[in-house]
């Protein structure tokens, strides 16, 4: 059976091809084209300057040696899915000048518009057979060119960046849909962290009470009702508490310490103290006593005492007659930060 498809040098590709290796220069191959044939398969003619009916013609994308034939040439070129509503059957391969240099015919195939309902995009591959391939090279503008999914795998099979990058950094304020620079954003971090290095760090406040408006404590708090915590998973807090044990301090006052002032001497830290009475020398006296109010400092009917005349003394059966003394309070929940 006589080979029906094939791809030859047209007599104008062949000379140029000759010349350029003798002349150790280059043919540039610039464009590729298809046709219709006129409506019918066409044989390839060396004496051909031009398709029988040329259809489409655009830039070649690819020009490449096949690596299991280094004589055979093979070209491609991509015709997108918004060209078409014609059929293929013949194939040019044209140099800079716009010479035809090869001719194929290939099995027909239609290509559809999108306007037709159907669309896709068509590889065209030639493969030439020269003597030598060293004599011809692809002269592409990279504007026109299309890439087939298998260039771009060959080309990017290894992704590893090389080389440093580097960009514009963003004008201040106008920076919601542009790419920071590493220099942007590690300045903006150093700035976020001089910020938060002068705020108070919640774990600084470990062991430390705090008055909560509400019944139920945060996560990651514990009430001050003298409850016991692990040591172990509140090792922070223990160093606070030794014991585990964290002061129980419903309806009590936090006093400060007196350390060594001498205004509530002999008292440790964290000792609970009593209340006093308003006459803590009659508290539980069963006796009954007599209380004499002289006006050594302020005379009555004067002053604060205006209302008060010839008051010298009265008597107690020494029961108690008031409550603690107490200032006006508001009742909060004490919590202390557990960790």
């Amino acid at each position: 059976m006589s080979t029906k498809y094939f791809t030859l040098l047209t007599n104008i590709g062949a000379a140029k091809l000759a010349n350029a290796t003798a002349l150790g220069e280059r043919l540039a191959l610039t464009q590729m084209a298809v046709g219709d044939g006129g409506g019918t398969l066409p044989a390839p003619d060396p004496t051909q300057t031009q398709l029988v009916n040329e259809q489409h013609r655009a830039a070649i994308n690819t020009l490449s040696i096949d690596p299991e034939n280094t004589n055979q040439i093979i070209a491609e070129q991509i015709i997108p899915e918004n060209e078409g509503g014609f059929w293929i059957r013949e194939i040019g391969l044209y140099d800079a000048d716009g010479d035809l240099i090869a001719v194929a015919n290939c099995p027909e195939t239609y290509k559809p518009q999108l306007q037709e309902g159907s669309g896709r995009i068509q590889t065209i591959r030639m493969i030439l057979i020269v003597n030598s391939t060293d004599a011809i090279t692809l002269k592409l503008d990279q504007s026109v060119a299309l890439a087939t999914r298998s260039y771009v795998n060959d080309k990017f099979s290894d992704a590893t960046l090389t080389g440093t990058p580097t960009a514009p950094t963003a004008v201040s304020g106008n920076s919601s849909d542009q790419i920071a620079t590493t220099a942007f954003v590690t300045a903006a971090t150093d700035e976020v962290d001089a910020v938060l290095a002068k705020k108070l760090d919640i774990a600084e406040l470990v062991g430390i009470p705090l008055p909560w408006p509400q019944a139920t404590a945060p996560t990651g708090w514990l009430k001050c009702n003298g409850q016991t915590f692990n040591t172990a998973l509140y090792p922070m807090l223990a160093m606070t508490y030794p014991s585990g044990t964290l002061p129980d301090l419903r309806g009590e006052f936090i006093r400060g310490w007196d350390d060594g002032r001498g205004v509530d001497s002999a008292r440790a830290l964290l000792s609970a103290q009593a209340a006093t009475w308003i006459q803590p020398n009659i508290e539980n006296n069963t006796a009954a006593t007599t209380i004499k109010i002289d006006n050594v400092d302020s005379t009555f009917n004067t002053g604060e005492y205006s209302a008060v005349s010839n008051l010298t003394e009265y008597g107690h059966d020494g029961s108690r007659a008031r409550s603690y003394i107490r200032p006006r309070n508001v009742a909060f929940n004490y919590i202390v930060r557990a960790a």
